[in-house]
């Protein structure tokens, strides 16, 4: 169940306009020099990790009625995934990693609904951060850009401490979404975007749910095809005929067909969604076609597949954010192996 504060959002957002509830709502009170910011975690201590391999947790899981499995133990990569916002409260900018009901949260959100699309390619390394709170991306004032700086913060040391002690020069992939997206995109540019040692271990990043501009790299490109590696793929869902401003301008890889191609492909190549439920795959659910840099989508329209906001301002009712892995659960757990295989046979 969603936190108080925001089940209340979104209902009012039936009655208010979208800016005037988020402020009422989800600002927080005080400017960001006036809180004492949480902790910064340790990642030597394996609380701090929402997913590892060397233990269960919410990255195991499969949907309840599917033949497929967690694989992590024969795993020959590993998956550094970023997980978005789950921290909606007015009372900081930032999460605090040690709140056990935000970590409960965000375990059996979107580390069991989106981290576990990779439990069949790699071994799953998924850090707690002091997350930025949700108004973060809706502030002019530094408050929301100083939150965010604080998050990566604790996203780039999990990543120099997974490498130091995790890796051991495994090939590996970073993925994530939303405000995770935004973090692992400042990784790439940080340590990838180069030619580096490091370079070479990158089979590939999925970059879901923010902003990727066109250009956002200078060696860094989409992936163009399902097997391409040392690339990204992004990608932003929402209804078909419906234009979007969030995450504008972005660049789009269809992850139906894994090109840059405009052309609409049909629900038939969808190999399978997972509703929020995580009971069953649901083959050939939606089709889906680029247009000017998101992705549309002619998804039924039930609960399990929610909206976001699910009511609300126009532009943002059509949006299927929530649902952005989610409707793909399938065509990614499948390409993310098939790019490993391709990216081992190169590097023979």
């Amino acid at each position: 169940m969603l936190p108080f504060y925001l089940r209340t959002a979104l209902i009012l957002l039936l009655l208010l306009p979208l800016n005037g509830c988020i402020r009422l709502l989800l600002k927080p009170g005080r400017e960001f020099e006036k809180y004492t910011p949480p902790p910064a975690p340790d990642y030597a201590q394996s609380g701090n990790w929402a997913a590892l391999p060397t233990r269960r947790d919410s990255a195991d899981a499969v949907p309840r009625h599917s033949m497929l499995r967690d694989e992590q133990a024969t795993a020959a990569v590993d998956v550094f995934f970023v997980h978005p916002t789950t921290y909606y409260s007015p009372r900081h900018w930032n999460g605090d990693v040690r709140k056990k009901w935000l970590n409960k949260y965000t375990d059996r959100t979107t580390i069991k609904q989106q981290a576990s699309v990779f439990n069949a390619t790699g071994r799953i390394y998924a850090p707690r951060y002091r997350q930025a709170t949700l108004f973060s991306f809706l502030d002019k004032e530094p408050n929301g850009q100083k939150a965010l700086e604080l998050a990566y913060s604790d996203v780039r040391a999990a990543f120099k401490y997974y490498l130091a002690h995790y890796n051991q020069g495994r090939p590996f992939i970073i993925a994530s979404h939303s405000q995770g997206t935004d973090h692992a995109t400042r990784l790439l540019h940080e340590f990838f975007d180069k030619p580096t040692p490091l370079r070479r271990q990158l089979v590939a990043a999925y970059l879901i749910g923010f902003q990727v501009k066109p250009n956002e790299f200078l060696t860094i490109k989409p992936c163009t095809d399902s097997l391409a590696t040392d690339c990204f793929v992004a990608y932003n869902t929402s209804d078909a005929g419906h234009e979007s401003p969030m995450f504008q301008p972005s660049i789009a890889v269809n992850p139906l067909t894994w090109t840059l191609d405009s052309t609409l492909a049909p629900a038939s190549l969808n190999r399978g969604a997972v509703s929020i439920r995580f009971k069953h795959v649901h083959p050939n659910f939606t089709d889906a076609q680029i247009h000017h840099g998101q992705l549309w989508v002619h998804a039924p329209r039930f609960k399990g597949f929610p909206h976001f906001p699910p009511s609300g301002r126009k532009a943002l009712r059509y949006s299927r954010h929530i649902a952005d892995y989610a409707l793909f659960y399938m065509n990614i757990r499948e390409n993310s192996k098939a790019r490993v295989r391709a990216w081992q046979l190169r590097s023979k």
